[in-house]
């Protein structure tokens, strides 16, 4: 497999207080060539570290890290062209337009002023150059941020929680551009702790906890692994759950009370409604239960301490932690 940054028991503790606290424990992953990958995590567990040893801001304790086959730090200089990144937030002149800040931008870098053009056109904010920045909406100057990145066309580019703090509208905007650059070739790594925006847009995904690796590959993958042995799941609202359960569990099925509902490990759920007619019960309701990341990550952390931190994982962030 071809692959554009790789990283072998990367490891970086900080000082605090006295203390020791270990940011990322032995990280060894790999971002395939083109494409969105997804790079996800609590708050915490060790993202943003990680982001920043491979882009040289952060030396690592231990570990190797390569990016296009080039050991970062050290051969850094030699492919950071092909490399664009948004770790904090870009600062940009707010009584300047769109395409001002952006010329001055690629002066600054070298990058032809032909560029600017091409960069709006990529970001869907060609139609906005002439406005001024001041006047934009979170998603537009997150947009305006990645077609910063985009002025010396890079091959990689590197978006750490780029949808944070926007409103849905915001959301969809940045996750349709990152969506279109994958398409376009180029590798797209998106750091992210909401699992279900990174879901609609990764093509493969590195899950970290505590600061090393969980699973890694293709979402398909990663969500057919989701159950036990990948076993689909099905809802069933029946009159009488507990004798429903009774008779499912007697006849080998794994399930699990979900309030009113069972939910039944099955990959044939017309099996379902023939074993509870057999015994006289009838389903009011049958849903497959489609298998998501946040489930995913449920059952890859269900030992490593993490379970707790699912709420945030999924829709919202942590109050304290670097990650």
């Amino acid at each position: 497999m071809d692959v554009a940054v790789r990283t072998v028991n990367l490891r970086k503790t900080y000082l605090s207080r006295g203390s020791r606290r270990v940011a990322v424990t032995g990280l060894s992953m790999a971002v395939p060539l083109g494409g969105v990958h997804g790079f996800l995590g609590p708050n915490g567990s060790g993202k943003t570290t990680t982001i920043r040893m491979l882009l040289g801001l952060v030396r690592a304790d231990s570990g190797t890290a390569e990016v296009f086959g080039e050991a970062v730090p050290k051969r850094l200089p030699q492919v950071i062209d092909r490399v664009g990144a948004i770790v904090e937030s870009p600062k940009f002149f707010p009584t300047f337009t769109a395409r001002q800040n952006l010329v001055l931008l690629a002066g600054a870098i070298g990058s032809p002023r032909h560029r600017v053009d091409e960069v709006l056109e990529a970001t869907h904010l060609g139609d906005r150059g002439r406005d001024r920045y001041s006047g934009f909406s979170l998603g537009m100057k997150q947009r305006l941020a990645i077609a910063a990145t985009l002025l010396k066309d890079p091959d990689l580019l590197i978006f750490d929680e780029p949808t944070n703090g926007l409103d849905p509208a915001g959301i969809r905007e940045v996750r349709d551009t990152m969506r279109s650059l994958g398409a376009e070739g180029k590798t797209v790594l998106v750091s992210s702790h909401i699992l279900a925006e990174v879901e609609q847009v990764a093509d493969t995904v590195s899950i970290i906890g505590h600061g090393s690796l969980l699973a890694e590959g293709r979402v398909s993958d990663i969500l057919g692994g989701a159950g036990a042995s990948g076993v689909g799941q099905v809802r069933v609202g029946v009159a009488s759950p507990d004798r429903a359960a009774q008779v499912l569990q007697a006849e080998g099925y794994t399930l699990t009370r979900d309030d009113a509902y069972l939910m039944v490990g099955t990959d044939d759920p017309s099996a379902v409604t023939r074993s509870l007619a057999g015994h006289g019960l009838y389903v009011s309701e049958l849903v497959p239960v489609r298998a998501d990341l946040e489930s995913a990550f449920l059952a890859l952390t269900a030992g490593e301490g993490l379970g707790g931190e699912a709420d945030r994982v999924a829709g919202g962030r942590s109050d304290g932690g670097a990650s």
